[in-house]
């Protein structure tokens, strides 16, 4: 991954055009079929992998005619770069020159990445010579791969280049391919957004209308807008995870075409391979220890989607429908994404956002609290002042009054901040919201209780189903002076929430299940009724160790770490929620986003929660409070970011926190 380019390669390194296979470009595919053959055979690949997020490599050995013995002569290196470059090299162990001729076979159908991940491709277009390679044509646009060195032969009927390489005795010969997708004049850059395409099995839904594209950046990827973070751990294996996320995470980073200085994280491969509004913020907030430039820029991006005409959805940042589980319609991404936009700026600033660009996006912040409070049913109607997801008619969800209180107390926290009015009156409402949610939402029963998934607006019983949204209760957000915002439930009740997300139930020994296996309509490949979702695991994971359940947070991170090292260190979206047992594996989950951006976020949240952050530069103070039951031993974090400067700290086995690096002026808070 290097967005907008992608390649998606078998083990082999042998594109065949099945599938998913191929290299894309702004969401087409340049080329689907990319097959070495040299000495008559295809080379027997002996290695695939990827050394990083943008670059896999293959190794493979050619056998010869005539060959004595069982080692080969002949070793292929193949590298392939996502932006579309691909250098195979041929190297010979013979002791006299070799003769080898290679052809390599191409073609393409320029399909959308969204018609192919949904089995739609298209008929494979025919090519023509174009310079030293082919050209094919399709609607709007055109691909072209050239060679070097220029190839002896080029069969555009068959899509064949051909050469006659000669290998000295210990030598080598590369042939290096590049792969570009040209545009017709005047045509535009993508004819569908890849999120406009629903997983199989799922209706469609629309995707938000991408921004115009704008003028193509030159030169490199877009800068990191993250630090350089390291964890160095007794259990290296997070140290793996840790690496392996931030690197997906850089693959997935995308130019907004209307301002291409600006960046955000891309939602995954393949569903989401564009600006997905909840998912970019939720990426954002999760990397605010790494800095707050990623947070600015990914809230400067949605400020400019924001509904700006008159009327009910004045203020909010528009996002489609996703699947909710067999209990519930669909719910609104954009909902999510407008009540996530002013607690993101709100911690960004804890974090060290600089005041004048707080104050360059407190606008849209204002507009998304004006919504909040526009959308929210007034006392006496509908369930009485709790918020409808999807609005104007939807249910009243959980996790979305959890969103809702959140982003009333810390954009209250931020008015105040900013000097201006408003902070009292969303203090009043969250007050309000807290006393009528702990009654109305929480069923008793024989266990302890349980909080409702959703309530609907004519009367019917609550829908008691536990999920891992619930985890969504726990995470309550960060205010002055290192406190956490006052959550939904009261002391006892979060304590049984707790007991509930740690049960076997709803823990299946490698993260959280999507819905609580004794639940009905439970399916452990759910999307959201029963597989386990990365992004969930670690909010829950880092929310009970802000409540105090370190036992159970510890237990999270270590299923969670042990899932990563069946997926190479590259966590899905989710995977299946089935048990874990002493001889099993996480099962994949065949549509899941992998690399998603909420998974290797997430996946960053949890190790850099075991350290117990809590700044508020503000003030100029910092507060270091790690679990003292240290899950994964010992660890150091290097390459952390706190008011603009470098922040390390190194955690004991005894579970004390040590700060090696700090800002100047940053005192540190018990």
């Amino acid at each position: 991954m290097a967005l907008p380019s992608l390649a998606v390669s078998p083990p082999s390194g042998q594109l065949t055009g099945e599938g998913l296979e191929g290299y894309y470009r702004d969401g087409r595919r340049i080329l689907s079929r990319c097959e070495v053959r040299a000495a008559g055979g295809e080379p027997l690949v002996v290695q695939g992998r990827l050394v990083a997020a943008d670059r896999a490599r293959f190794i493979g050995v050619v056998r010869r005619t005539g060959e004595r013995g069982p080692d080969p002569e002949i070793r292929m290196e193949r590298i392939r770069s996502a932006d579309g470059t691909e250098r195979i090299t041929f190297h010979s162990s013979a002791g006299r020159p070799v003769r080898l001729p290679v052809e390599i076979r191409l073609g393409t159908d320029l399909a959308e990445l969204g018609a192919v991940a949904v089995g739609f491709p298209g008929a494979e277009l025919r090519a023509a010579v174009h310079g030293s390679g082919l050209r094919w044509s399709g609607t709007g646009a055109h691909a072209v791969v050239s060679a070097t060195p220029t190839p002896q032969d080029a069969l555009a009927s068959a899509g064949l280049l051909r050469w006659d390489l000669e290998l000295p005795p210990g030598g080598r010969r590369t042939v290096e391919l590049h792969a570009r997708l040209e545009y017709n004049t005047g045509s535009p850059r993508s004819r569908a957004h890849p999120a406009a395409y629903a997983r199989p099995g799922q209706p469609r839904i629309p995707a938000p209308r991408p921004a115009p594209a704008g003028p193509r950046m030159r030169g490199d990827r877009p800068p990191h807008p993250w630090s350089a973070a390291r964890l160095e751990c007794d259990d290296h294996r997070a140290d793996a995870l840790m690496a392996g996320s931030l690197d997906d995470l850089r693959g997935l980073l995308m130019r907004d075409p209307a301002m291409p200085t600006d960046v955000y994280v891309a939602g995954g491969f393949p569903w989401r391979c564009g600006l997905a509004p909840a998912e970019a913020l939720w990426t954002a907030r999760m990397l605010l220890p790494l800095g707050t430039r990623l947070a600015a820029s990914t809230l400067r991006t949605l400020a400019r989607t924001q509904q700006a005409t008159p009327g009910a959805d004045f203020g909010r940042i528009p996002g489609p429908l996703r699947d909710a589980g067999p209990h519930a319609p669909p719910s609104c991404t954009g909902i999510e994404a407008t009540l996530l936009f002013p607690a993101v700026l709100a911690e960004a600033r804890r974090w060290g956002l600089p005041d004048p660009e707080t104050e360059r996006l407190l606008p849209a912040a204002e507009r998304c609290l004006q919504w909040l409070r526009t959308a929210t049913d007034p006392p006496g109607g509908g369930r009485g002042g709790y918020l409808p997801d999807p609005a104007p008619d939807g249910p009243y969800r959980c996790e979305t009054q959890a969103h809702a209180h959140r982003a009333a107390l810390l954009g209250a926290d931020l008015l105040d901040a900013c000097g201006s009015s408003g902070a009292a009156a969303l203090r009043d409402w969250a007050a309000d919201l807290r006393t009528r949610f702990r009654t109305d939402f929480w069923l008793e029963d024989r266990a302890g209780g349980r909080p409702a998934a959703l309530l609907t607006g004519d009367g019917r019983p609550p829908v008691p189903h536990l999920g891992s949204t619930a985890a969504h209760l726990l995470d309550t957000g960060l205010l002055g002076g290192g406190t956490l915002a006052l959550g939904l439930l009261d002391a006892a009740q979060t304590d049984q929430l707790a007991r509930l997300l740690r049960g076997p139930a709803m823990d299946s020994g490698w993260g959280l299940r999507g819905l609580g296996a004794k639940e009905t309509g439970y399916n452990p490949f759910g999307h959201r009724s029963g597989a386990v979702r990365v992004q969930e695991t670690a909010i829950a994971a880092a929310g009970l160790a802000a409540a105090g359940h370190e036992a159970a947070a510890g237990a999270l991170t270590r299923g969670v770490l042990d899932a990563a090292e069946s997926f190479s260190h590259r966590l899905p979206e989710m995977y299946a929620g089935d048990q874990r047992t002493a001889d099993g594996a996480p099962v994949p989950h065949p549509a899941a986003c992998r690399p998603a951006s909420v998974a290797a976020a997430g996946a960053v949240q949890m190790l850099v929660a075991l350290a117990g952050l809590r700044p508020d530069v503000p003030s100029g103070t910092v507060a270091v409070r790690p679990l003292g039951t240290t899950p994964l031993g010992a660890m150091q974090l290097t390459g952390l970011t706190i008011a603009e400067q470098p922040f390390a700290v190194r955690i004991s086995r005894l579970g004390m926190g040590m700060v090696e690096a700090a800002a100047d002026g940053l005192q540190l808070r018990s």
